[in-house]
């Protein structure tokens, strides 16, 4: 068991007049291996949630234990955790700083305390992982596109061989192609290095595409925590905290209302494609 979370709350500005709320009694366990996604609207709390796995929040009660220790206990490393639980923001830039790619991505294994040697292998390997081509590897990361930043940043968590993975939003901002690469080369990782990958979306259709759990946040508690099929059969309930189902749900639902005897569960255009072309098989 990676990492399990028992009763956690988290207080905003506790005991001002700006005191709110962010996490309420959350309880989940996170087991080592699974590709995970956490949805969930504006200020639902998903993105505190994922700050507190790795120690950058100290949650206001409640406990997190990473394999089975206490990370709040006396004398807890968290510089160890966060080099086991990697965190990748939203936005690239708040992650690069140095002079070129290849010496932001040795940034992490060197603070590390590593001899030279493994830094770079770490980093040459890493970059490999991410997909980044080596021509890029001398540029400085502020020169590169959108999805290039965000490899870097990735490859700069990888360096340090995590066995947790998480991103927040890393597709923001993407055009569809960058967007169906970055979480293709997720997924890839993913398969490869069996590492756990908990990924942060407002996408429904990537959740649903990539992910095989799904955590929905609302109003900082969890709202429901289930496979993606089962998550999406609640598309309703969805709708009214801001959240909706990938569209093939609702096609599938649609063609369901008008007679067609389809599956309504579809998540994903391959799965609501094949159902489709099965009943305009069956000569119906």
């Amino acid at each position: 068991m990676a990492i399990k979370i028992e009763h956690l709350n988290y207080i905003y500005s506790e005991g001002t007049a700006f005191e709110k709320h962010a996490l309420k009694d959350v309880n989940l366990e996170l087991p080592d291996g699974q590709f995970i996604g956490i949805i969930g609207h504006t200020g639902s709390g998903k993105s505190t949630l994922i700050q507190h796995l790795n120690g950058l929040i100290r949650g206001s009660s409640g406990t997190i234990y990473y394999n089975g220790e206490n990370i709040y206990s006396e004398g807890y490393s968290m510089r160890n955790l966060r080099s086991k639980v990697g965190l990748v923001f939203q936005y690239p830039e708040h992650q690069l700083f140095e002079v070129d790619v290849f010496t932001d991505v040795c940034f992490g294994p060197k603070n590390l305390g590593l001899p030279k040697e493994e830094v770079e292998a770490r980093a040459y390997e890493a970059l490999r992982l991410t997909g980044l081509k080596e021509k890029y590897y001398k540029k400085s990361p502020f020169e590169l596109s959108g999805g290039q930043k965000r490899r870097v940043a990735i490859a700069g968590i990888l360096a340090m061989k995590p066995e947790v993975l998480v991103l927040d939003e890393p597709t923001a901002g993407l055009d569809p192609k960058g967007r169906d690469d970055i979480l293709n080369q997720i997924a890839k990782l993913h398969e490869e290095q069996k590492i756990t990958v908990i990924l942060v979306s407002h996408s429904m259709e990537d959740v649903a595409r990539y992910v095989e759990r799904i955590i929905v946040m609302n109003k900082g508690k969890v709202m429901f925590d289930d496979t993606p099929r089962r998550v999406f059969e609640h598309y309703q309930e969805l709708e009214t905290v801001g959240l909706a189902a990938p569209q093939v749900t609702y096609l599938m639902q649609n063609l369901h209302l008008k007679g067609w005897p389809v599956r309504t569960d579809a998540t994903t255009v391959e799965e609501a494609a094949a159902e489709i072309l099965k009943y305009c098989g069956s000569g119906r």
